[in-house]
């Protein structure tokens, strides 16, 4: 998959990123435990690892993010969201705007990360949290502090 960045360079698929579209980021209080779990009982892979507090997951074609609970959500009743989805889109500047001219609610605006992505982040209608995501750039996750594991 080619992509076109912000400045017109074409990125080839970033290797932080996984090549599907919609990606489930799942909320645990503790990462490793839940990587192992995973792997072993659905037969998942690691792909990367972020420390304690982040990892990528793939099975065939799919991926799933790993993240630890925020703190102001342990020990909780459950107050605030603890899953999100992240969706891949080719322009999320024009996705953005969209957005924005509707009226969504937005939490976070357009930003660049040093793993390659440009994303914003919204709440929908139901209090899920949304992060849409464009690679700008391939990088690989040891580039950023990650820990490839492929």
């Amino acid at each position: 998959m080619i992509f076109i960045n912000l400045v017109g360079n074409v990125v080839s698929m970033n290797r932080t990123m996984p090549g599907c579209t919609i990606i489930p980021v799942l909320a645990y209080e503790n990462v490793a435990k839940a990587i192992d779990w995973l792997c072993q009982n659905f037969g998942f892979r690691e792909r990367w690892r972020a420390g304690n507090h982040r990892a990528q997951l793939m099975y065939e074609d799919a991926a799933i993010v790993l993240s630890e609970i925020p703190a102001n959500n342990k020990h909780s009743s459950g107050a605030g969201p603890r899953h999100s989805i992240m969706v891949r889109v080719k322009d999320v500047n024009a996705h953005y705007d969209q957005a924005k001219r509707l009226n969504a609610t937005i939490i976070q605006i357009p930003t660049d990360y040093p793993y390659g992505e440009r994303q914003y982040t919204v709440i929908d209608i139901g209090g899920h949290i949304w992060t849409f995501s464009q690679s700008i750039a391939d990088v690989a996750p040891e580039d950023w502090g990650g820990k490839s594991m492929e």
